[in-house]
């Protein structure tokens, strides 16, 4: 799941995968595999970012299940987050 804004600055979440393709009329229009249209403030590089951010995220936990490493996060690793029931993938900026 991505976090993207609508123009009315409503903030969402949107499940990356069902993303067909990402368009910068002047706006950024993302298209599902559906045809439903999102218009949002953020930039095509910022939203695929997001994508890539995600994906990679699911990567890396992947990989560390593989291993043996993966700790899943519990309530207190979770406190300080802007929604706790939401676990937070690691991003550009968090590492």
């Amino acid at each position: 799941m991505i976090r993207l804004t609508r123009l009315n600055g409503e903030h969402f979440v949107l499940n990356a995968e069902l993303i067909q393709r990402v368009e910068g009329h002047p706006d950024t229009v993302v298209t599902l595999r559906d045809d439903t249209k999102y218009v949002v403030t953020e930039t095509v590089d910022q939203v695929v970012r997001e994508v890539r951010d995600y994906r990679a995220g699911i990567q890396a936990v992947a990989f560390q299940m593989d291993r043996g490493d993966y700790r899943p996060p519990t309530t207190t690793d979770l406190k300080g987050t802007e929604n706790a029931s939401v676990v937070p993938f690691p991003t550009r900026d968090e590492r």
